[in-house]
């Protein structure tokens, strides 16, 4: 520790990326890319805006991006907040609507930033438990709470809650802030931004990282009520007006528009993703009824930062969260490609019989 650090950096426990490997040797399933390239026409925009205009600042509004994912959605482009990631987006959330007597709620199981954003902005929250099986119970979340954040699918387990489940939430809780992160959710599941348009205490969090193959490019958004958006604004532009550049402008713009390409690429995940549950089933794995595009299993009789190391030996990059006590025998799989799966079955088998 330095003696120029503040009490909130002693304190802080950082989130803990997955690894980022220099070599393109190991099957690299441990941060939920898309294992298939963006759309041709995305790469040939990025060449195209890769032009003498870099010189020049980005639009702060990221207009064009903004119309976009609003006729995409149906939506205003007010009720559209573009950030440099999801992970911006979440950052500038708690700022905007979360304040240190307000206190907030997510699952004890679920994407490990929220916990790490509500300790650096000092906003009080509880973990609930989710049930043995891990799906969410909003029963058992208080009333009065400031908001409510949860992934949809969840993470790490891909469990994924249907929309009707979600309008429940919002009506019995007209004053609490539903955030509700779908990073994952093209993978074969409804969104549920059509609700924006009827329930103001709604906020839906989106990321191009995963189903639009763009994770290099930090591309992220929140879709919400024009009030809601006009908060993250705020908290953005006392920041950093110019959270996303022109290249990610030109190729989120662009990602959209080739929805045909996305589809395809997308479907093609879901259909391996059932394939390899089912041979999972088939082999006695333990597997939660992921609608992601990542497994989460645990292998019977092995810890699972051994499992992690197995893996490793031969070749392949998986999550474990051996933090989490109640996870820390689980893995996440990211789906690859047919060739990438089938490694990976066989590594299990090798792991099992050892």
């Amino acid at each position: 520790m330095n003696r120029f650090w503040s009490d909130i950096t002693r304190e802080i426990t950082p989130y803990v990326p997955g690894e980022q490997p220099r070599d393109k040797v190991r099957i690299k399933l441990n941060t939920n890319e898309n294992p298939y390239p963006p759309s041709p026409g995305v790469i040939e925009c990025l060449k195209n805006a890769a032009n003498e205009d870099i010189r020049l600042y980005p639009d702060t509004e990221s207009r064009a991006f903004c119309e976009t994912v609003a006729r995409y959605y149906g939506l205003s482009p007010r009720q559209v907040f573009p950030g440099n990631g999801s992970d911006e987006v979440l950052a500038f959330l708690f700022q905007a609507f979360f304040g240190p007597n307000e206190l907030i709620a997510f699952p004890d199981v679920t994407y490990s930033f929220y916990p790490v954003y509500a300790n650096l902005y000092r906003i009080p929250y509880r973990e609930i438990p989710l049930r043995e099986d891990f799906t969410i119970d909003f029963s058992a979340y208080p009333q009065g709470l400031k908001g409510i954040l949860f992934a949809n699918p969840n993470a790490p387990t891909g469990i994924y809650i249907p929309p009707e489940e979600i309008e429940s939430l919002l009506k019995s809780r007209p004053d609490t802030l539903i955030v509700v992160d779908e990073a994952y959710v093209d993978f074969g599941n409804e969104s549920v931004v059509p609700l924006v348009n009827r329930y103001d205490n709604l906020l839906v969090v989106q990321t191009l990282s995963k189903s639009r193959s763009l994770a290099g490019m930090r591309i992220g958004l929140a879709m919400g009520h024009p009030q809601l958006i006009e908060a993250l604004n705020r908290i953005k532009n006392s920041f950093n007006s110019y959270t996303m550049d022109r290249l990610a402008q030109a190729a989120a713009v662009r990602a959209y528009e080739d929805e045909g390409y996305y589809r395809e690429i997308n479907n093609k995940i879901i259909r391996e993703r059932e394939r390899f549950k089912k041979i999972l089933g088939e082999m006695g794995i333990p597997c939660t009824d992921s609608k992601s595009n990542f497994v989460f299993i645990t292998l019977p009789d092995v810890k699972g930062p051994d499992a992690l190391n197995l893996f490793r030996e031969q070749g392949i990059l998986v999550r474990n969260f051996a933090k989490i006590p109640r996870i820390a025998d689980w893995l996440r799989i990211t789906i690859g490609t047919k060739d990438d799966m089938d490694r990976v079955v066989e590594a299990i088998k090798k792991i099992m019989e050892r």
